[in-house]
């Protein structure tokens, strides 16, 4: 018979005891790699104590006005200690009301959202706190899972331990998403209420406070009803939690709110604003720009703007109407420039922006056609010739393979030809033919090269035709060059920032004006003095009617493709370009002074207002001779004119005087008697 032995009692609990062990050993296998995983992957909180959210530059006119701003998310920061109480205190009892007591995880919140998922069979609540928020928003995807949450828990754990509770109110403050594009409390009082969120009222508070569960469904642009009930919610929670009493939420209550219109702002400068954007992002790049909370100051000056705009617009419309053009099609571009410093003032680059981004002024290159005149003949006054020099106005032919017939025939624009003609006649009314004989005569480098130092930048053609401004060229260079007769020789360098400063006050760049002697002052006064006469009685005379000395120059293409006048007085320089981007006829007689030039006077008229007349000063070595304008010989009597001279080129037998010797009234140019 078999002897039954008892169970070995040792040798089942060594058994136990091992498979215990062995349950531990994963357990803690399980979790390590569990906080591995979890804490591994977790960014390093100490970064906050630095905290460099994205924040919007901001762009100024002349006057500090603010005028346009640049940003991802449209963020402004304020300090929680500028706050009125009741704003910080409506965002805790909305979204976390046992803030001040629990150490970043608030577990009553945690396990009321668990059941109320398990019931869900998916995650409906969160139950996240104030400082879990801030970690998922600076660290985490907004998905939904448990993994996140996870991540979420810990980080905000790490949060409460490493920064005070207003720290982290600061942050969640100026991070929280509030919809209609604006992030932190200060971007979206000023995008609701149109006003610093230092200055916010209590019932105004509320509705803010209860934005951030779901911003689009509580907007009060879009869901009025919605967003007054949760204002409602907030208000309540505040009395419950002992911030407001119960007539504080009802006198809050039958407070209403003005809410600010949610239509755009006006965008008065919009291509002065991209030509900005377009070389902060070249300098400095993008990041800089849309994240660093730049202040950039300008040169823009608002009522010019407005001015320039509203006059472009003006004669556009009115050539629209003589032609018969369908509204929007002619295009045109307007700047204006302080003459003595270079701060560009107001700038056009077409009529639409949201239609079209191309920049007419700066970017567009188009022949300026007799407008590139004036830098032949002022380089010609710099080579020996003067206003009473005279070439024959006479047929020209010269070989040309491109043209139908072989050869060159260029003509005046209204076809004639006037026999001998000084050059301060060939200037007013603007002649080809003489232009390129003149051209002939000082050699074209030499006159290419003139412009070149006047601020001429574009490549120019070196031949003849350059003397009917056949080389494309922008309405800046144009400006730019014709400001160095109006500084008496100088060139100064067009700018539009003055300034710009980061977050912390670091300056970026400062500009101030860059002005470089480039030609004789009496040379430039020799130019200016005739381009007087150009307004008075010449082709641009339709802005004669300023009333106060301007020297100016029209310019039109061939078959009329493209209108110029450019103008100035001492103290401001304005140029105009009218045409289509696609190159066509602007139609009959829409000269340079019957479509630009009425666009510049709009302009300067009211740009002008209400400024001191003032007269172009003589520079020392100039002299004047009464001659008969229409021979440059010297005369006296009906019908003669000052005419102006580099001391010791005055005609044989003339009688110089100087500017001190002459009546001011004598000094301009006046209009020629026949």
């Amino acid at each position: 018979m078999a002897i039954e032995h008892p169970p070995d009692r040792r040798g089942f609990a060594s058994l136990l005891t091992i498979a215990v062990g062995l349950a531990v050993v994963m357990i803690l296998a399980i979790s390590g790699y569990l906080l591995y995983f979890f804490l591994g992957e977790l960014p390093d909180v100490d970064t906050l104590k630095d905290y460099r959210p994205s924040i919007a530059t901001r762009v100024y006119a002349d006057n500090n006005e603010l005028i346009d701003e640049f940003f991802l998310e449209d963020r402004k920061i304020i300090r929680i200690a500028e706050l009125p109480k009741y704003v910080i205190q409506a965002f805790v009892a909305a979204e976390d009301s046992r803030f001040y007591e629990h150490k970043g995880l608030d577990f009553q919140g945690i396990f009321r959202a668990f059941f109320k998922n398990i019931q869900a069979g998916r995650i409906v609540q969160g139950g996240s706190t104030i400082t879990q928020q801030v970690a998922k928003s600076l660290y985490l995807s907004p998905e939904k899972s448990y993994v996140r949450k996870i991540k979420e828990a810990i980080l905000a754990y790490k949060i409460d331990r490493y920064l005070t509770k207003d720290e982290i109110l600061n942050l969640y403050l100026n991070h929280i998403y509030l919809g209609h594009g604006t992030y932190g409390v200060e971007a979206a009082a000023q995008g609701y209420f149109g006003k610093s969120a230092r200055y916010l009222t209590l019932p105004e508070a509320a509705m803010l406070a209860g934005l951030p569960k779901a911003p689009s469904t509580y907007s009060p642009f879009t869901h009025s009803d919605r967003a007054r009930q949760r204002q409602i919610y907030v208000l309540e929670r505040m009395v419950e939690d002992g911030y407001i009493t119960r007539a504080d939420r009802e006198k809050a209550l039958a407070t209403p709110l003005t809410l600010r219109s949610v239509r755009p702002k006006e965008k008065i400068a919009p291509y002065f604003i991209e030509h900005i954007r377009r070389y902060i992002v070249e300098k400095y790049g993008s990041d800089v720009l849309y994240k660093e909370g730049l202040e950039v100051y300008t040169t823009l000056n608002i009522a010019a703007q407005k001015a320039a705009r509203d006059a472009v617009e003006r004669g556009l419309r009115e050539l629209e109407e003589r032609q018969g053009y369908e509204t929007g099609v002619v295009q045109g571009a307007l700047l204006s420039m302080d003459v003595r410093t270079g701060a560009v003032k107001a700038l056009v680059g077409g009529r639409e922006f949201s239609k079209s981004e191309f920049n007419r002024a700066t970017q567009s290159r188009r022949q300026p056609g007799s407008a590139f005149k004036p830098f032949i003949y002022t380089a010609a006054f710099d080579k020996g010739l003067t206003p009473s020099t005279r070439f024959v106005d006479a047929p020209l032919s010269f070989p040309d393979p491109s043209q139908p017939d072989g050869v060159w025939q260029p003509k005046n624009f209204d076809g004639k030809f006037h026999g001998p003609t000084t050059l301060r006649n060939a200037i007013v009314q603007s002649r080809n033919v003489i232009t390129i004989k003149v051209l002939q005569e000082i050699g074209v480098d030499y006159a290419a090269s003139y412009a070149n130092v006047m601020g001429i930048t574009s490549p120019l053609s070196r031949n003849l035709s350059l003397a009917l401004g056949s080389s494309g060229v922008t309405l800046l260079e144009m400006v730019r060059a014709y400001g160095v007769l109006a500084n008496q020789g100088r060139r100064t360098t067009p700018y539009f920032i003055t300034r710009i400063v980061d977050r912390t006050g670091h300056v970026f760049e400062e500009n101030q004006p860059k002005v470089e002697q480039v030609i004789d002052p009496r040379i430039a006064f020799i130019s200016t003095y005739i381009m007087q006469d150009v307004v008075e009685s010449g082709t641009g005379r339709r802005v004669k009617s300023i009333g106060r000395p301007v020297a100016g120059k029209t310019g039109t293409t061939n078959d009329v493709r493209d209108a110029w006048f450019l103008g100035f007085t001492p103290s401001l320089i304005t140029g105009v370009w009218v045409g289509f981007d696609q190159e066509r006829s602007l139609g009959h007689q829409e000269v340079g002074g019957r479509a630009a030039a009425p666009i510049w006077l709009y302009f300067m008229s009211q740009a002008l207002a209400g400024q001191p007349v003032e007269t172009f000063p003589v520079p020392e070595g100039i002299v004047f001779v009464k001659v008969n304008p229409k021979t440059g010989v010297p005369g006296s009597g009906p019908g003669t004119i000052y005419e102006s001279f580099l001391e010791g080129t005055t005609p044989p037998g003339a009688v110089p005087v100087e500017a001190g010797q002459i009546k001011p009234e004598e000094m301009l140019p006046r209009e020629e008697t026949e």
